[in-house]
């Protein structure tokens, strides 16, 4: 008789098959509370678990248990209330803990609650996303390396010993150094049989003379080393570089008079999101915050999200300075770019043509081009964007948004799956 013994790793004591196959079996409900979540959530928390809530029909796992076979009389401990043939009624409301829905024909509705991963969480968010020109590139100059053989060598540690190639080595060795003894060796054995067979040896001084003979080349043979350190070998590696993808995602958001904090808070929050998105895919990404009023400056994150500025808008000197920053630091045969810009709407009035001329240069030499809107109309600024999406649809895209809750369905639409 066989046994199967489970020795799968499950973390906090639950199944891992269990658990995917529950996730894969209610996949509808968890993502409509998924999307519920994010209405209200931060986009700030989204490396962080959440607890999921669906509604408790239908999330029983199947299980094997005995047939109801023949007549069984059960005993129930506790009945003070009941006799056999009585019908028990349905309970007033649902039953269990919160979330229920209470109902006046006694039915109720409970939900489910429970806490999926980071990773789960992730997973689900970015499931049907997807970016858009998507290339790997290598990484020319890298600090990752990762050993591979390289044939053998003389020298090494005693760890890489390889026992194959040194014995090899060693036999080679003792039969190119004793070869032509033991030709002789055999030779004199052949005749010493000879001699012993014909008996023409007289008072067997000839045979003790070949016997002399013959230990001697013996001893001459024996004393070749079995092994000498000639013969070691060792396993050789040999550093290579680990090519990379890269990415490099470029935060543009106006800071004039006109944009608000609140505003700034809705710009953060798509920011993080997008930068979350492009983690998934690259192994590196790095982030340059470029902000701008009248003039453009690269500054740190907490510059770039909290100081305050005023005056006008010229969203040129922006798409100049990203220009100028990755052609410096940022080679395109290696990185990909990314730039999300955000911003009211507002620009100077004799900064349009400038903006468009500054784009035709910039969008040939980036994957995709984000720009998000705060605000519920098309301002000068959309109105000088909107030719370049009907141009490039898979490569600019723009949307508005109003609130928190607008964010994560705007990332959707800009980074849906292309049809095939």
């Amino acid at each position: 008789m066989g046994y199967l013994i489970d020795r799968r790793q499950n973390s906090k004591n639950k199944s891992a098959v269990n658990r995917q196959r529950f996730m894969r079996r209610h996949h509808q409900e968890i993502r409509r509370s998924l999307t519920e979540k994010l209405k209200t959530r931060s986009i700030t928390d989204t490396d962080n678990s959440e607890t999921i809530k669906i509604p408790t029909k239908n999330t029983r796992e199947p299980t094997f248990h005995h047939g109801h076979g023949g007549q069984v009389e059960k005993i129930y401990p506790g009945n003070q209330e009941y006799d056999a043939g009585d019908q028990i009624a349905r309970p007033e409301g649902g039953q269990g803990g919160g979330g229920k829905q209470a109902s006046d024909q006694g039915e109720g509705t409970d939900e489910f609650a429970f806490e999926i991963s980071q990773q789960e969480f992730l997973d689900l968010l970015f499931e049907d996303l997807e970016l858009p020109n998507l290339t790997r590139k290598t990484l020319a100059h890298n600090d990752e390396f990762k050993r591979v053989r390289a044939g053998f060598s003389t020298s090494g540690s005693p760890a890489n010993v390889s026992i194959i190639r040194t014995m090899r080595a060693a036999s080679a060795r003792r039969i190119a150094l004793s070869a032509g003894k033991r030709a002789e060796l055999r030779k004199l054995i052949h005749e010493r049989e000879l001699l012993a067979q014909q008996g023409l040896a007289d008072d067997d001084d000839d045979l003790q003379e070949l016997d002399d003979k013959i230990t001697a080349l013996r001893e001459r043979i024996n004393r070749v080393p079995f092994i000498d350190d000639f013969d070691l070998r060792y396993h050789q590696s040999v550093r290579q570089p680990v090519p990379r993808s890269k990415a490099v995602m470029f935060c543009v958001m106006d800071v004039s008079g006109s944009m608000d904090q609140s505003d700034k808070d809705l710009s953060k929050r798509f920011f993080i999101l997008l930068y979350l998105f492009l983690s998934r895919h690259y192994e590196h990404t790095e982030v340059v915050f470029v902000r701008h009023h009248t003039k453009a400056a690269e500054v740190d994150e907490q510059e770039f999200f909290y100081s305050r500025e005023t005056g006008g808008t010229v969203v040129s000197s922006a798409i100049n300075l990203v220009q100028e920053i990755f052609t410096d630091r940022f080679p395109l045969n290696e990185w990909n770019v990314y730039v999300a810009q955000a911003s009211d709407g507002d620009n100077w009035p004799d900064d349009g043509h400038k903006c468009e001329k500054s784009l035709d240069a910039l969008l040939p030499q980036l994957q995709y081009y984000a720009y998000v809107e705060i605000s519920n109309q098309d301002k000068p600024l959309w109105q000088t964007y909107a030719p370049y999406q009907q141009q490039h649809p898979n490569l600019f895209a723009m949307q508005h948004i109003t609130g928190p809750e607008d964010i994560y369905p705007v990332l959707r639409h800009l980074f849906k799956k292309q049809a095939a």
